[in-house]
């Protein structure tokens, strides 16, 4: 698969927050079905011997139709959960959306709501500085 356009500048932010990219991309198998993650990657926190894990699905939301990639993207996060339950249910997945994304599109309504409901996790990425700006 190709990657997302801005799968680099996602893979940098989480190298500089101290992450170590143990996949790239991440794939995994439960019951014949073949999955591709975007990114795994585990932290070491200085009062755990096991660190936090992390799976992240990297969005640019730069087709004319956000509400398309926000299905494509709703559709992909669900699978990868459940799929991460069944074999690695201590990773999180996060769905990396940026900056000017999420302060227009992902402030509609109905978009919020999707979010809460489906309970998805949400890191926000700026291009230009290649950090992360939110943790949600």
């Amino acid at each position: 698969m190709a990657k997302d356009r801005f799968h680099q500048v996602v893979r940098t932010a989480l190298e500089k927050e101290g992450w170590n990219i143990t996949d790239d991309p991440y794939e995994i198998n439960v019951d014949d079905v073949d999955f591709e993650i975007d990114l795994a990657a585990e932290q070491l926190l200085a009062a755990e011997r096991e660190g936090r894990k992390i799976a992240v699905e990297v969005k640019s939301f730069i087709s004319p139709s956000n509400v398309g990639e926000f299905h494509t993207a709703l559709g992909q996060f669900l699978n990868y959960r459940d799929a991460l339950t069944q074999i690695e249910p201590d990773r999180r997945l996060y769905l990396a959306v940026r900056e000017p994304i999420y302060t227009t599109f992902f402030q509609r309504r109905f978009i919020v709501s999707a979010v809460e409901r489906y309970q998805l996790r949400l890191v926000i990425y700026d291009v230009q500085q290649e950090v992360f700006t939110q943790w949600l």
